[in-house]
């Protein structure tokens, strides 16, 4: 299973503190696309949020996650419900994808820049 992970005290530059943080914003946005289940597809992806994910400068940030696959990290995201269903739709591509390889043409297009880290695969315990 595929984790998304969204930070949840994302600010971008200017945000004033005493506003709802926008990762928290965003984290409510992609639970509430995913309760809605337009696509079958989403409910194989596990939707965690946490506090920081040390992407500040790039605020909102994201990652993807399982094991045995590449890990992503993107940034530069905004709290909308079009951000919430195209990173529900990049997770699914993760799950499939036998290594987690996310080519660039294939991710949906507010994914395809932004990109903050990709990290190998963890090698196999011995």
């Amino acid at each position: 299973m595929t984790e998304l992970i969204i930070c949840t005290t994302c600010r971008p530059a200017g945000h004033p503190r005493e506003q709802r943080a926008a990762g928290e914003l965003l984290f409510e946005a992609v639970l509430a696309e995913q309760a809605l289940g337009y696509e079958p597809g989403w409910a194989a992806v596990r939707v965690r949020g946490v506090a920081c994910t040390a992407g500040c400068g790039r605020a909102c940030t994201v990652a993807f996650q399982a094991p045995g696959k590449h890990s992503y990290q993107f940034g530069d995201l905004a709290p909308a419900p079009d951000t919430a269903r195209q990173l529900l739709d990049c997770a699914v591509l993760h799950h499939h994808a036998p290594d987690g390889q996310l080519e660039r043409n294939a991710r949906p297009p507010l994914l395809r820049k932004g990109i903050l880290c990709r990290l190998p695969a963890p090698l196999p315990q011995a």
